[in-house]
């Protein structure tokens, strides 16, 4: 049974959130705060962290970026009554996986975590499976259509990183705190370099493209 930890210092909506999760089939825990929710998580086991923004003592923003400073590589839904892309945008950028805005739609809600596991569960195995195409993490390889493709590093890593959430835009400044690191000297053109390599190396393949979201980022779209 996976196990989830809620974040949230509104009671009601902590256990309201709590208890839709609960009769969904998930074990679940509930904290008001982000301290105890940081403290939680380096204290026990948890498969997904639903944090809210705005929190005493640790905002959600900080708790997701303490995590990922620790190499703790929960997954994180972050929830908020803040609504304007910058805001958005900084929840992924701290390193946030999904991101749902209030009020919330709880039918919403479980789809999201169910597939957020489901992500995460891809990315422990370290193998991404795309119709016929598999991505293997260990080797940097990409298997399809009988062809079985090396690549670069970071060209893996770019790749790996969009497959892993068909459909989920990934702006440019993401993909570059997220593979090459905040101390980078590379600019947001690397980027663009990359995707056009993989995508002439990926030019025959029929299950996926990589597609892009004009002014924003790229997306992988299943064919």
């Amino acid at each position: 049974m996976f196990k989830i930890l809620i974040a949230e210092d509104d009671n009601e909506l902590r256990q309201l959130f709590k208890s839709v999760l609960v009769k969904n089939g998930y074990n679940v825990k509930s904290v008001g705060d982000g301290m105890d929710a940081l403290t939680e998580i380096k204290d026990n086991y948890y498969d997904l962290l639903i944090s809210d923004v705005m929190m005493p003592r640790l905002d959600g923003y900080e708790l997701v970026r303490i995590l990922r400073e620790n190499n703790i590589k929960i997954p994180v839904m972050m929830i908020t009554a803040k609504d304007k892309f910058d805001d958005m945008q900084l929840g992924f950028l701290v390193g946030s996986d999904e991101y749902m805005i209030k009020p919330i739609n709880l039918n919403e809600m479980v789809i999201r975590v169910a597939a957020l596991l489901r992500r995460a569960q891809i990315i422990n195995e370290r193998k991404v499976i795309l119709g016929n195409t598999i991505l293997e993490y260990d080797t940097f390889t990409v298997n399809f259509d009988g062809e079985s493709i090396v690549l670069p590093l970071k060209e893996f890593q770019v790749l790996y990183k969009l497959a892993s959430f068909p459909g989920k835009i990934f702006t440019r400044q993401q993909l570059m705190v997220d593979i090459w690191g905040y101390d980078s000297d590379s600019d947001m053109h690397t980027v663009d370099v990359h995707i056009e390599r993989l995508r002439k190396k990926l030019k025959n393949n029929v299950d996926f493209e990589i597609v892009t979201m004009r002014g924003i980022g790229y997306k992988v779209v299943k064919k």
